[in-house]
């Protein structure tokens, strides 16, 4: 940050500034998880469809995320942020006068433009404070991850608020969104300096792929985000078929997944910084490993002869535990986040932001799969238990590379401490 005595204060108003425009521009991106469900009561649509239909906005945020972050080296992360809050207004205010599928659809992709925010604000946030505080900095921007649950406490009041039509609720997220862009502009700052000064175009930097490191921070990371957003989509609909809340309970218990799955990305920052990107990785991809293998489950009865006569049994978790399992998941996953992330501003100082958009595409586009996926594999076999298989799966295939992934590394310090003792 240089020798100017107030770019201290500078740096605080950036981050303060960039986490409360991104919690709102997250809050929109996450709008079908609450919204979605009266229009598929409206529509009559299928669970795949409304899995489309959750997912839609997840793909253009993960989509732009590559060409944002690239921008935001180049230009400077104030601007670019601003200009994409603005472009998303009209998009999310229409949505209320959509009657057809298609028309919901199409509007959701210019929606989702507010999810490339994040590959914005990473390294704007990040250029404003020292190594060593980054992580500790990106962890406190992306805490705006909590939007998800923010839609999940407004919409719901909102719809009630309005007797129960769902219209209201884009026409108060665009006036929010404006309000949101400007207030932004007003409390955020600008250096020259923070621009990467490269002629090169995004085929140039995508170049960048070849590296191994990369593909592994993707994989790692359309895990812990991907899977976040994917859930933070599907459980409010989960609670009302698995247990039969109604949408305003439904959304406040799934609540419990968002929130901390958002919030507590800064406490993931600090400890990434405290004890290392990999150990912190290592144990969130264990604990989420143990917690999916339980919440996979299906409520199960079965009956076996005794010698008293058939005993039926009820194999199942109910919803309090259910709650405690997510919630466990979202602390996990909010640690994860952070510290993929660590790994990249350890690695990649001078390109985060062309790599963080690279990796953010890559969870984004995991966000995106999995609602489909969640919804076509219901249909299929009508065990809604069936998303969280999915993901256990997802979590074994992490872990596997991770392991082998960093042994040769692993070794490699392993060798250097011994040597170092010897000497």
């Amino acid at each position: 940050m240089g020798d100017d005595p107030s770019a201290g204060g500078k740096a605080t108003s950036v981050l303060i500034s960039s986490t409360f425009a991104f919690t709102v521009c997250f809050a929109v991106w996450m709008m079908f998880a609450v919204l979605g469900i009266p229009i598929k009561r409206q529509l009559g649509l299928n669970e795949t469809e409304f899995g489309l239909l959750a997912a839609m906005p997840v793909l253009t945020g993960s989509l732009v995320r590559v060409p944002l972050g690239i921008w935001t080296d180049r230009y400077g992360g104030r601007i670019v942020l601003f200009v994409l809050m603005l472009s998303t207004v009209p998009a999310i205010w229409l949505m209320s006068y959509a009657t057809a599928y298609w028309q919901f659809l199409v509007l959701a992709l210019f929606v989702g433009l507010a999810g490339g925010s994040f590959s914005v604000g990473t390294p704007y946030v990040a250029r404003w404070f020292p190594r060593q505080r980054q992580g500790f900095a990106m962890g406190v921007f992306g805490a705006g991850n909590s939007g998800s649950a923010l839609t999940k406490f407004v919409a719901p009041s909102l719809i009630v608020a309005a007797g129960g039509s769902w219209t209201i609720v884009p026409k108060v997220y665009a006036a929010a969104m404006l309000v949101t862009a400007l207030l932004f502009w007003c409390f955020s700052a600008s250096r020259p300096e923070h621009r990467v000064q490269s002629t090169s175009g995004i085929a140039d930097q995508l170049r960048m792929l070849r590296d191994p490191r990369v593909w592994r921070y993707c994989q790692y990371y359309s895990v812990v985000f991907g899977g976040y957003v994917g859930l933070a989509l599907w459980m409010t609909q989960y609670y009302i078929g698995e247990y039969g809340f109604d949408m305003k309970h439904a959304a406040l218990l799934a609540a419990c997944f968002s929130l901390p799955g958002g919030v507590l990305r800064a406490l993931g920052g600090w400890i990434s910084d405290r004890y290392g990107a990999y150990r912190t990785t290592w144990w969130v991809m264990w604990l989420c490993w143990v917690a999916f293998f339980l919440l996979s489950y299906p409520q199960t009865r079965f009956t076996i002869a005794t010698v008293g006569g058939p005993q039926t049994f009820h194999i199942g978790l109910d919803a309090t535990l259910f709650t405690a399992l997510l919630f466990t998941v979202g602390i996990a996953m909010a640690i994860g986040k952070a510290s993929v992330f660590k790994f990249i501003s350890d690695e990649f100082g001078d390109r985060i932001g062309a790599v963080s958009g690279i990796v953010g595409l890559a969870g984004g586009l995991g966000g995106f799969v999995l609602p489909i996926l969640f919804g076509l594999l219901l249909d299929l076999t009508g065990i809604r238990s069936s998303a969280f298989m999915l993901l256990y799966g997802t979590v074994c295939v992490a872990l596997v590379f991770m392991h082998f992934s960093f042994r040769p590394e692993r070794a490699e310090r392993d060798l250097r401490a011994l040597e170092t003792r010897s000497a």
